[in-house]
């Protein structure tokens, strides 16, 4: 059992619980080594008895600890305490993005903040896939977001290399976030990281996602069948160039959508050029009466 006080390898001590997760507890540690506080993620004994997990466990270690850039949650090395798999992470000081967005008002942002946390993503997102991975799991629970407005994407537990056939688990990642061609049992790639970017970037926009429903086949249908509803629909304030960015982006058809994630973000770029369309709009009696 890890306690508070307990040293991992004789190098990092435990000074604290951070989170319980699904699949693992995290830790904060000091690395006497480095001198520096990590995150050590450990696999949670009860997960042990399903080798899927912990399959996944050493995917998610290996795929992280390829990648170096600013918009993703650096790996520093992994090795097994008390029989179970850890990996020693980036410790980053902030919240998700979904923490962020049940804390505002609306559950939303306003559309030019959302684009700025586009742009870290989209760039984040390219870097993986020119590095050979599709993350799979888009979602803002796996996506930090820094006080200083700093994006981070973590968790590669179910990340796949790039062109790699999927091993019986294509429905692994969330439903509300997974594109048609995944939920219709086809292999995830570059356009399906698109996709989940594209309903994240709707639910930063408007506080909600597209497509609910009572079960997860009710939503996995709504994405496969269901017309994509434009944002500003929802939030008249959201600039039509914003529409047709997520619109695109979330096409039913893969080879619709962007062609890369840098596509998208040059695309999201280019809109925020126009200072005017972000500007605050206001309804008649507002601007009659000068309410806010």
């Amino acid at each position: 059992m890890i306690e508070i006080g307990n040293k991992i390898d004789e190098r990092y001590r435990i000074t604290s619980r951070i989170a319980h997760g699904g699949m693992a507890d995290v830790y904060e540690a000091y690395d006497i080594v480095n001198r520096e506080t990590v995150a050590i993620k450990i696999m949670r004994t009860d997960m042990m008895d399903n080798p899927q997990n912990i399959v996944r466990f050493k995917r998610e270690c290996m795929a992280a600890a390829s990648l170096n850039n600013p918009n993703i949650v650096k790996v520093y090395g992994n090795g097994i305490v008390d029989g179970r798999p850890y990996m020693v992470n980036e410790y980053v000081e902030g919240r998700t993005l979904r923490d962020k967005l049940n804390v505002v008002a609306g559950h939303n942002l306003a559309p030019f903040e959302a684009c700025e946390v586009m742009l870290q993503l989209t760039s984040g997102v390219q870097y993986i896939h020119e590095h050979g991975l599709i993350h799979r799991d888009i979602k803002p629970d796996n996506l930090f977001y820094l006080s200083d407005g700093s994006v981070k994407i973590a968790d590669f537990g179910i990340s796949t290399p790039l062109g790699e056939k999927s091993k019986g688990d294509a429905v692994t990642g969330t439903v509300y976030y997974t594109a048609p061609e995944i939920l219709m049992g086809g292999e995830a790639g570059v356009a399906s990281d698109i996709y989940s970017m594209g309903i994240v970037f709707y639910e930063m926009l408007t506080g909600s996602i597209p497509f609910d429903g009572a079960t997860p086949e009710e939503v996995a249908i709504a994405h496969i069948k269901k017309h994509f509803p434009e944002p500003s629909k929802v939030l008249s304030s959201i600039p039509k160039e914003i529409d047709k960015i997520v619109v695109k982006a979330c096409r039913k058809r893969p080879e619709e959508r962007y062609l890369s994630a840098m596509q998208m973000h040059d695309s999201i770029q280019e809109a925020m050029k126009d200072e005017n369309a972000f500007q605050e709009r206001k309804g008649f009696w507002s601007r009659l009466f000068g309410f806010k």
